[in-house]
């Protein structure tokens, strides 16, 4: 896959944190998922979307009721028939670059020899070992995922020698330079602002350099960490004296593995702490015994020819007692036969919440096997929700074999878990879902395989007011082609009904914030069970969660950030809130810095941020409720002094300068350009020159200080017509007047605008760090009243005038 064959607009978000050189890697994989039961095809899923060459699905089994607990693409229609061919058409819909097949015949080594990645599901430890055996000779990548109710189990070998070409896939670390010393070893010093995030061993090169010009040709540079300011480099004794200015940016390096395949992995486990990676540190015993009750319940299997029947306390013993040999012959002390009971008890069950989450991290295994990007699991891990059981007290008929018997239920699943007296109660449940993007689509999918709001009395509320577009079909399951324009919870819904024909749901296409208040009362959130936010911004999620405390309601809220994401549950008055006090964990930027001393991508990124919501959104929300709210003056009054007149003057500009038609738009656009990209610059290089020193004698344009230039408009450029265009458009929907994104005709309108001489002013006060300015806002007493004086006979004037909300 060349990197013009990559869809970009498919793979948008994909390619932000794989990168083009992975995805063309993974574009040339194929990729053999066997068994196609709830975890098959959860991996399944996850792959096709993330966009391998290939995926070819086995299994030779056909479906049973209890399959329909977690295989979201199976329906009560295909009972009797092969899994695998079922789920093929599916499947391939998901995305139109991945070929996607079935075999329903058994596994070969003819059919493994065509696969870069092997994945096995719902597989005999007899057929890991062959598999597992051959991959490992063949250099081909091998995975064994596994469920039994609320256990998981992952392994992966990657074989002799595997080469991750990217540890993290974090962007490089860099960091802006203050001083270097001449010596042996150097000493570089980084601005006091920033300092660096650089590690021992790490290697970093050299840019921008001025006066020791040698680093920036010097090549990748082993370093020492000093202090957060400071790290050591080579010897620079015979190089230039360093001037000033220079970056220092962290330089990739590979790292090769070697795995132990599946036959030695399964007794070293118990001998290497390190072949086990932990989910929870506190589990380390129980996940250790865990590996023996896997290897137990296999044994059992191969013995009795079925699996454990669920809460069956006579299979349960029998199961202890094999696990506990195994531990006998491992040597292995810390065995805890509690742990295995449980596993015997729950080992029938099939839970879509487990799969979804050991079906996540397989699929995120095949991406790293198949791109070489981000550290692999070496090699096992294992994963319990034991605690999710409730206590068994003697006599409790809630959970025995006849209240977990299969009854031929879509549910039956579940029911061999947690009863049949907890499916009722779920299926009675009503809940909330805010937002339906790829946490949502994720959230109904699962909602719909558990029964949730599935029986009398139970419903789901889903609402989302976003329409779906094409790069939404990478990560959005639900979600296809021909949904494109759709909005995504009427779609959502649709989709997750064919799931289960029994969902009870309803879409809304409504924010939820204070205007829609009307619609999610107190009675709206009293008739709830609990509520699930799969929002995509700290705000709507502060304000959520506020209303779930107020109305005492649940909450669960989750998010992701690349590769990375958070879990949270919040129950009022028992645990934490997510509140608006939470930490983000992200070092705030300085308004000065943002405004004029800007010198890394972050910065600008929430610059450009910052300029869109306020000239987009602020001001015209301002303007509806100045025209609409009768609270508004009384919200007014209640802000700070500065505050209220900044944004009254903002409503008096925007409705005493109010566009009259397309070409206004246009001009105001390109009076925007002028002012952002040339005359905001060239005043701040009137009071700070380019050559200008402190009061210290060092340059003032050093360090973090990135000395900017002015640009000059061209309409030819394609980045300068970009922003006239779209700002223009931006304005004039705002205003409700027609725009054009029709090029020629804007490039007329913009040959007959004026665009005044701006000459830089020396009474213009650029402050240096967020202090002048606050000291500057407090000074400000005269024009607050002279403001508000200012308001008032607007609105007296505003008072004859028919104004359209903006």
């Amino acid at each position: 896959m060349a990197q013009s064959d990559i869809d970009e607009d498919l793979y948008s978000r994909q390619l932000y944190v794989l990168g083009h050189d992975a995805m063309r890697i993974m574009g040339a994989a194929n990729v053999l998922i066997a068994g196609m039961r709830g975890l098959g095809v959860e991996v399944a899923k996850n792959v096709v979307l993330a966009g391998v060459g290939s995926v070819t699905i086995q299994d030779q089994g056909t479906a049973e009721w209890r399959d329909l607990s977690s295989q979201f693409y199976l329906r009560e229609s295909d009972l009797g028939h092969n899994r695998a061919s079922c789920s093929q058409k599916h499947l391939a819909l998901l995305n139109s670059h991945v070929q996607v097949s079935s075999h329903t015949e058994a596994l070969h080594q003819d059919l493994l020899s065509y696969f870069q990645v092997v994945v096995l599901t719902d597989s005999s430890l007899e057929e890991q070992r062959w598999v597992g055996a051959f991959c490992h000779a063949n250099n081909i990548r091998f995975i064994v995922a596994d469920t039994k109710g609320l256990c998981g189990q992952l392994f992966c070998d990657f074989g002799e020698t595997f080469e991750v070409k990217d540890i993290t896939g974090e962007s490089p670390s860099s960091s802006m330079i203050a001083h270097i010393s001449k010596g042996n070893p150097g000493i570089v010093t980084c601005t006091d602002d920033q300092g660096h995030d650089f590690t021992d061993d790490m290697r970093v090169t050299f840019s921008g350099v001025q006066g020791m010009t040698e680093l920036n040709s010097y090549g990748p540079i082993e370093i020492r960490v000093i202090g957060n300011h400071s790290f050591s480099i080579c010897d620079t004794t015979e190089f230039s004296e360093y001037e000033k200015g220079g970056v220092a940016t962290e330089v990739k390096q590979s790292k090769m593995l070697s795995f132990l395949p599946l036959n030695d992995a399964l007794e070293e486990v118990l001998k290497n702490p390190e072949l086990l990676v932990l989910t929870d540190c506190g589990k380390v015993p129980r996940h250790r015994t865990l590996h023996l009750g896997f290897q137990a319940l296999h044994n059992f299997t191969q013995k009795h020819g079925r699996m454990p029947k669920p809460r069956s306390q006579a299979d349960a013993e029998t199961l202890v007692a094999m696990a506990r040999q195994l531990s006998t012959d491992a040597q292995f002390d810390e065995f805890d036969k509690d742990v295995v009971r449980k596993l015997s008890l729950i080992a029938n069950g099939d839970l879509a919440p487990v799969n979804a989450f050991i079906g996540g991290l397989a699929a995120q295994e095949v991406i790293k096997a198949c791109s070489g990007k981000f550290m692999p699991l070496k090699q096992w891990l294992y994963f319990d929700a034991l605690e999710c059981l409730p206590e068994q007290k003697e006599g409790d008929k809630h959970l025995t074999e006849e209240a977990c018997a299969p009854r031929n239920s879509r549910y039956d699943g579940q029911i061999a878990v947690f009863g049949s007296d907890f499916q009722e109660k779920l299926k009675k449940l009503r809940y909330f879902l805010v937002g339906a993007g790829a946490i949502g689509c994720e959230l109904l999918k699962n909602f719909a395989l558990i029964g949730l709001g599935a029986g009398e009395g139970g419903h789901i509320t889903v609402t989302d007011m976003d329409s779906i577009e094409r790069s939404n079909l990478n990560r959005q399951f639900l979600f296809r082609t021909e949904d494109i324009g759709k909005q995504k919870s009427i779609a959502a819904a649709e989709a997750v009904q064919k799931m289960n024909p029994n969902m009870n749901i309803t879409p809304h296409q409504n924010r939820v914030c204070p205007e829609s208040e009307g619609i999610y009362t107190q009675s709206f959130y009293s008739s709830l069970d609990g509520v699930a936010a799969a929002l995509d911004n700290v705000e709507a999620r502060v304000y959520l969660d506020g209303c779930c405390v107020q109305y005492q309601r649940p909450m669960l809220e989750g998010g992701t950030l690349g590769s990375k994401g958070h879990t949270l549950v919040v129950v009022p008055h028992l645990t934490e809130s997510y509140g608006p006090a939470m930490p983000s964990g992200q070092k705030a930027i300085p308004l000065c810095t943002l405004k004029h001393f800007p010198h890394c991508i972050e910065h600008t990124l929430q610059w450009a941020r910052d300029q869109f919501e306020g000239l987009f959104k602020h001001s015209a929300e301002n303007v509806n409720q100045y025209l609409s709210d009768a609270e508004f003056w009384a919200r007014m009054a209640a802000l700070g002094e500065v505050e209220a007149v900044e944004v009254l003057e903002g409503i008096h500009e925007s409705l005493g300068k109010r566009p009259g038609s397309w070409p206004d738009c246009v001009a105001w656009a390109r009076m925007q350009w002028e002012s952002l990209y040339s005359n905001h610059i060239r005043q701040l290089l009137h009071c700070f020159p380019v050559d200008h020193v402190t009061s210290s004698g060092l340059p003032f344009w050093m360090g973090a200080r990135r000395c900017p230039h002015p640009l000059t408009f061209d309409p030819a450029n394609t980045t300068h017509m970009d922003f006239v265009v779209a700002a223009a458009n931006l304005y004039a929907q705002i205003y409700g007047i027609e725009g054009s994104r029709e090029r020629g005709g804007i490039l007329k309108i913009l040959d007959g605008i004026h665009v005044p001489a701006f000459t830089p002013t020396s009474c213009v006060k650029i402050h240096m760090t967020d202090k002048e300015l606050e000291a500057m806002r407090v000074c400000v007493s005269v024009r607050v009243h002279v403001g508000f004086l200012c308001v008032l006979l607007f609105t007296d004037t505003l008072a004859s005038t028919s104004w359209q909300k903006v």
